[in-house]
């Protein structure tokens, strides 16, 4: 029996579930149909879902994307790591998040090659007043400058409900860190967490960070640099504002 075709007979134990794990399980467009059907059931409990590394792809998404539509759906946190989802499943998934119906709080879009054009599309959503999400993940997604530059536009927006982002293995470098910086200074931007390994990122960026850092309206709690090219003075200025009560940065990792 194919992957697809049992998950049609595990439809009403799938909506009885809190979460539904199907990581690597050979899941396609016709198994992500049979699971938009559970979370538009009336009797749907399912709040969590990892699709990871499955050929959910472009067709799938937009299904999955419909049901984040439907009143009835509650799922809060998608996994589509690694899907072969490309900027078209984010053009659907960007029109879900703006729903008044979603209730989506976290979104893996990892290992897809997602780049600017994908993440702009997120980004818009992220500025809408409906989007509910706080979690972003978009580890190794091809994103550069350009897509920075609208991640920072977003975390400024007054709208942006976004307190997690990972943007780990991305060609973001200081040009890249300096507009998040910026965005960290904004009074309404509300992030805490902030992932960005190996990405290219020198005693410059950490400059940028620094300064925002030690600006009166950040809230970031947790920096990971780890993989980056960061050299003792890049260490000194981050490593002390951690030891400083004075500032919120609790958790930093180099």
């Amino acid at each position: 029996m194919t992957p697809d075709k049992l998950l049609l007979k595990l439809l009403p134990v799938i909506e009885a579930s809190r979460s539904a794990e199907f990581y690597n399980c050979g899941v396609t467009d016709e198994g992500c149909a049979a699971l938009s059907s559970a979370l538009r059931s009336n009797s749907s409990q399912l709040r969590e879902l990892n699709l990871s590394v499955n050929n959910a792809k472009d067709a799938g998404v937009k299904l999955i994307s419909d049901a984040l539509k439907d009143p009835h759906c509650k799922l809060e946190k998608l996994r589509l790591r690694d899907c072969g989802l490309t900027d078209e499943g984010c053009s659907a998934l960007s029109s879900a998040l703006r729903s008044n119906s979603s209730q989506l709080r976290e979104l893996d879009l990892s290992v897809n090659e997602v780049g600017d054009s994908g993440v702009k599309l997120i980004t818009d959503a992220l500025k809408d007043p409906r989007c509910k999400l706080e979690i972003l993940r978009l580890y190794k997604c091809g994103v550069t400058a350009e897509g920075f530059a609208a991640l920072s536009s977003a975390l400024r927006s007054n709208s942006s409900q976004l307190r997690e982002l990972d943007l780990s293995v991305n060609t973001i470098e200081d040009a890249g860190v300096k507009l998040l910086s910026e965005a960290l200074k904004d009074p309404h931007c509300k992030l805490e967490k902030l992932r960005l390994r190996y990405c290219g990122v020198t005693d410059e960026g950490c400059a940028a960070l620094s300064s925002a850092l030690r600006s009166n309206s950040s809230q970031l709690r947790e920096l990971h640099l780890f993989g980056n090219k960061v050299g003792d003075a890049g260490v000194k200025l981050l490593s002390a504002l951690k030891d400083d009560p004075r500032y919120k940065l609790k958790t930093l990792m180099l």
